[in-house]
């Protein structure tokens, strides 16, 4: 695989990993669902291992494009909420909201930078 590409996916990887582990402290270790994104990132990390060694990169590059926006899909409802969160209304899991908000950026961003790159390798 592309030695860019398997840095931002790193990059990416480690971002959620430790997006969740600083969420997991925040929270005051009682909330294991503030780990979603590291086990997230952990996943990422895998995907990259494993597929990048054993399939044609193209094919990686494109699991792991599905993979960022299926991490996009599932934390944009979060979005919304960090608005309402910043105006002062009071949320019941703030850590939550910034943590999807944070992982929707990431992910969306990675899904885009992934895209442009796996079309600059087709040329």
């Amino acid at each position: 695989m592309n030695e860019n590409i398997s840095r931002i996916v790193w990059i990416y990887a480690i971002s959620l990993i430790l997006l969740g582990v600083i969420g997991y402290f925040v929270t005051g270790l009682q909330s294991v669902t503030a780990l979603i994104p590291a086990f997230f990132g952990i996943v990422v990390l895998l995907i990259l291992l494993v597929f990048g060694r054993v399939t044609k990169p193209k094919v990686t590059l494109w699991i792991l494009i599905v993979f960022s926006l299926i991490g996009f899909i599932a934390t944009v409802k979060g979005v919304p909420k960090v608005f309402e969160l910043l105006q002062g209304i009071e949320m019941q899991r703030p850590a939550a909201v910034i943590s999807q908000t944070i992982m929707t950026g990431l992910s969306i961003l990675t899904s885009i930078v992934l895209i442009v790159k796996s079309k600059i390798i087709k040329k």
